[in-house]
């Protein structure tokens, strides 16, 4: 992922460890495990009876690109070792592909397939990219003053009504929105208990972000931005701003119309999402959305 700020994960689910390497990280930015820890380990599994079961501690190791506690511009070596591998939980499906997972598809591309937990295809890969995100998000925080925040914000059908970022940290959903965890839960326990799933909204916000980032057309932010949302697993959409919700708008009030407040810029709607867009606001079908 990335172009100048570029991370390479390496690893499986149920392997010795995950791992990952960032190139393009500038020296002299201060850098800890602990700079790290603290989102993998709200990523982590096994925290609550809502996520996945598996028990790994997730801590992360600084192999290389560090020095007295400082980024020395060169490569950055990142590992975290798998502790509750349990491959043989899933020998009865190694000659049985799962629907929903990308088992068939592996097979038919490699003519070979790991079938401990999905392997290289295992959503237990996300955590490099936490681990990587965590040095970036570092850096713009330092270097541009850029804040970036992410909740969930709808479960099944069931969709946040207030956004306050003050309890997102205060229950295992990462929800703003106090009322709608007591519904969560019980919604997400009946469909556990049914033996099924159910699918989920992210939002992300990011704030101070400078202007005039990205290529002015085949590589605008917004197409960076949803190329690595979508090779996350499962996200099957992206949204920047007002997404689909777009098509029921019209012109005027899709528009983010610029004003001049005490001669800073201020707009007076966000449908772009911060970012710039052709005339057109029509936008291909999408299910999940991801609004930054």
């Amino acid at each position: 992922l990335g172009k100048l700020f570029t991370v390479t994960s390496f690893g499986e689910s149920h392997g010795p460890a995950l791992g990952c390497v960032i190139d393009g990280c500038p020296p002299g930015l201060s850098l800890s495990e602990e700079d790290m820890q603290r989102d993998l380990d709200r990523r982590k599994p096994g925290k609550s009876r809502f996520t996945t079961q598996r028990r790994e501690n997730d801590a992360v190791k600084i192999l290389s690109g560090v020095f007295e506690g400082k980024t020395t511009g060169t490569p950055i070596g990142l590992l975290i070792e798998n502790n509750d591998q349990r491959p043989k939980d899933y020998s009865k499906i190694q000659d049985k592909f799962r629907p929903a997972h990308a088992d068939y598809s592996y097979w038919k591309k490699y003519g070979i397939r790991d079938y401990r937990g999905g392997g290289r295809a295992s959503a237990r890969e996300t955590a490099m990219r936490v681990a990587a995100g965590a040095v970036a998000k570092k850096f713009l925080k330092e270097v541009c003053g850029t804040q970036i925040i992410g909740y969930l914000s709808q479960l099944g059908s069931i969709c946040i009504e207030t956004v306050d970022f003050a309890v997102i940290e205060q229950n295992p959903f990462f929800c703003p929105d106090k009322t709608s965890v007591k519904l969560w839960e019980k919604y997400l326990l009946a469909v556990r208990k049914s033996g099924s799933s159910c699918g989920a909204v992210i939002e992300v916000r990011a704030s101070g972000i400078p202007a005039g980032l990205g290529a002015p057309i085949y590589s605008k932010l917004d197409s960076d931005i949803a190329n690595a949302l979508m090779s996350i697993n499962a996200v099957k959409g992206v949204n920047i701003g007002a997404g689909m919700n777009s098509a029921f708008l019209s012109g005027e009030d899709n528009s983010d119309e610029i004003r001049s407040v005490k001669g800073k810029t201020k707009f007076k709607s966000n449908n772009a999402g911060g970012i710039s867009v052709s005339y057109t606001h029509l936008r291909a079908h999408e299910t999940l959305r991801y609004l930054v």
